[in-house]
């Protein structure tokens, strides 16, 4: 199931980003049927159960698990893996270890965080599933380099995904007052693996 360097099929990224030397990359165009997965998971059953971070685990988060065994059957997987191919480096490659889905609406209270320590290099693959987005609405993720100042801002689009890190500081915000409808962003988490 780890992805492997080298194969065909590395999609090309709109938009790459390095923050203190570690990537971020932006894919457009690639979920054609986002508003299925919208329909979904305005059926689905979130728990408040995502923490960001230890100091601020009183205030819990949005979120739907799906197990890997699922999630590798999903279409949405296999653009995620192609992805993720572009990350790869000789003897090391990515394998999914979890899979789950947040949302967020006006007045949530979002935290920064980051997905891994530093000397994983695990990677983070953040999809936005919605039907639109207007610009008003707010909801991005905002990056922050080691002096926590903010170097990059992804916005939600219908199907964009943002690759990256997972020690790069981040942090969704919650859509503005004007936004009515979820924000929702599935998230899928690789650790990096050593290849045979």
């Amino acid at each position: 199931m780890a992805a492997q360097p080298g194969m065909a099929g590395v999609l090309p990224a709109q938009r790459e980003v390095e923050i203190d030397g570690r990537p971020l990359k932006v894919f457009d165009g690639l979920l054609p049927n986002v508003g299925d997965y919208v329909q979904a998971l305005s059926r689905a059953a979130f728990t408040r159960t995502e923490v960001a971070r230890e100091d601020t685990a009183q205030y819990r988060h949005w979120a739907t698990e799906l197990k890997i065994d699922a999630l590798v059957q999903q279409p949405i997987f296999e653009m995620t893996r192609r992805a993720v191919l572009g990350f790869s480096t000789p003897g090391h490659g990515y394998r999914p270890y979890r899979a789950y889905t947040n949302v967020a609406g006006y007045g949530d209270m979002l935290f920064t965080h980051t997905d891994c320590l530093p000397d994983q290099h695990d990677l983070t693959a953040l999809w936005y599933l919605c039907d639109e987005w207007d610009v008003e609405w707010g909801g991005e993720t905002v990056f922050y380099d080691a002096s926590d100042e903010l170097v990059c801002a992804v916005r939600p689009r219908p199907g964009r995904l943002v690759v990256f890190d997972g020690a790069i500081k981040h942090a969704g915000r919650p859509p503005s007052r004007i936004c009515y409808v979820p924000r929702y962003t599935f998230a899928i988490k690789f650790e990096r693996v050593a290849l045979r």
